[in-house]
């Protein structure tokens, strides 16, 4: 049974086209990873089929009664909502069905008989809705949600505003999953999870029985939930069964057939414009030139599409620091409450360390502290000598309506326009994306905006904080190199072993020292 048909479906943001003649077809129990490189238009896509977006043409239909689920990545919490509040908004249509319910008690008394039968079948039928949909126990659901994705230990009274990026994640797929959609639309659900809470979420895809479209730049995650690919690539969204791996497979069989054909093809091209070149002119061999000519003429040509440009990382060593790269003594961070026990933590020249544990313990927190942006509450942080500091932020102003080229301009005024559009394009980026505002482009695209700031700047240390959320593979692979090329110091805060594993000598155990229960 069919969910979701899209037919014929082209979009583009002024003359960047993001996909062209595009088709889609989504049925029952079907688990979907819709993969592709950043800024092929994965998102687009996603707000296109639930009507956030309209496209430029084609047709987006739904089957009838279809509840649709999305967890978007630049969805909006309301300062002033807490945790529970927005939890509860999963019910709403169950609490407007209790008010219709709730009227149609106030009616009865002066109804007619005729009118009575209608009233009390409506009543019967709101009544079913509200036991089938656990009405009735939406406290005990919200507890149950909330405990499985770590939102008890926050507190649900928690206002939204003070969440961290993982906890913000966290509280928008509660949310999600306490709706039981028909479809889930999930855009990047790992960004900001914990390995804990990345294994709870695996768990329940692998047994949820409804559809859903998954993107994702987590390969082992896809690997392991997915039963189908869809791949987005050069306004093409093309299918393939099987996991992620198998897709590699098949795809690069298919890449290779195909640029065979087009050698294979190119020769017969040359040869036959070669032979009506030699002989158009003489009588006697006019007719077989015109023979050659039509088959040229009606000749479907293969076209191999443009190669992207794969992102070159190379960050530039400083000059060498003191020993010390930084020392806490009894340092205790946090905002108005503490979330560490005192800190005693030394980091020398040349380790390379990550920091993990679960969202909200204070990771980003201890970065900042020791940055400065933040006061710790207590204690004292001192930094070493002629250090030279590189900081990866988890996300960019939300916003800014300054160009590619403007942000890096900022950060070094003495380029040129041809330095500052070389030092983009090596991260990957294309001219239309580096000409765009950076508020229109994806996440990931963003992040390479930012890492190419990082990457000019000469450094001894760089303190990264998520550095892999958005990154397309491709990209997240060349920073891994990058990152195991690096000479200076490194303090990573990372949820992917895949990721860290290789990179740091050290693995420092945040859930060690935060007061916060886990």
């Amino acid at each position: 049974m069919s969910i979701l048909n899209v037919e014929h479906l082209s979009h583009g943001f002024g003359d960047r086209a993001i996909f062209t003649d595009v088709s889609f077809r989504l049925l029952k129990g079907e688990h979907i990873g819709l993969v592709g490189a950043n800024g092929e238009g994965k998102s687009t896509f996603l707000n296109i089929v639930t009507g956030s977006l309209m496209p430029d043409e084609g047709k987006v239909e739904w089957a009838k009664n279809v509840r649709v689920g999305y967890l978007d990545q630049h969805t909006v919490l309301k300062k002033g909502m807490t945790i529970e509040d927005v939890l509860k908004t999963a019910f709403s249509y169950l609490f407007e069905l209790e008010e219709r319910m709730n009227q149609i008690c106030d009616h009865l008394g002066d109804a007619d008989p005729e009118k009575m039968d209608a009233l009390m079948e409506e009543l019967g039928t709101i009544q079913d809705t509200l036991t089938l949909h656990d009405f009735y126990i939406i406290d005990a659901k919200v507890e149950e949600v909330a405990r499985a994705l770590g939102l008890l230990e926050i507190g649900l009274d928690k206002d939204v505003s003070d969440l961290s990026g993982g906890q913000r994640t966290k509280v928008l797929l509660a949310k999600l999953l306490l709706e039981k959609p028909d479809i889930l639309l999930l855009d990047e659900p790992t960004n900001y999870l914990d390995e804990e809470h990345i294994n709870w979420l695996k768990r329940y895809l692998q047994e949820y029985e409804n559809a859903f479209v998954l993107i994702s730049h987590d390969i082992p995650f896809l690997n392991e939930v997915v039963n189908l690919i869809y791949h987005m690539e050069n306004q093409e969204l093309n299918r393939y069964v099987g996991d992620y791996d198998k897709f590699q497979e098949v795809y690069a069989v298919k890449k290779s057939q195909l640029e065979s054909a087009y050698r294979r093809q190119q020769q017969e091209i040359s040869e036959l414009k070669d032979f009506v070149a030699r002989n158009k002119a003489r009588v006697s061999t006019r007719n077989m030139a015109m023979s050659r000519q039509k088959k040229l003429d009606k000749m479907d040509v293969i076209e191999l599409a443009a190669e992207r440009p794969k992102p070159e990382f190379n960050f530039k060593s400083g000059r060498t620091p003191g020993k010390l790269i930084f020392q806490t003594e009894d340092m205790v961070i946090g905002y108005e409450e503490p979330l560490s026990k005192p800190l005693n933590l030394v980091l020398e020249r040349g380790h390379k360390a990550a920091l993990v544990g679960a969202n909200g313990i204070g990771k980003t927190t201890l970065l900042k502290s020791i940055l400065g942006l933040l006061p710790s509450l207590k204690g004292s942080v001192e930094l070493g000598e002629n250090l030279q500091i590189g900081y990866f932020e988890q996300e960019m102003a939300p916003g800014n309506r300054t160009t590619c080229i403007e942000e890096i301009w900022k950060e070094f005024p003495s380029m040129t326009q041809y330095e500052v559009r070389s030092a983009l394009a090596k991260c990957g980026l294309t001219t239309k994306h580096i000409e765009s505002q950076v508020q229109v482009l994806s996440g990931g695209e963003q992040a390479k905006v930012r890492l190419c700031k990082l990457i000019n700047r000469e450094t001894n240390i760089l303190l990264l904080d998520e550095p892999t959320n958005h990154l397309d593979a491709d990209a997240k692979e060349e920073l891994k190199r990058a990152l195991l090329a690096y000479k200076g110091t490194i303090l990573l805060i990372c949820h992917e072993p895949e990721f860290y594993r290789d990179i740091v000598s050290e693995v420092w155990d945040c859930t060690k020292w935060t007061t916060r229960i886990i």
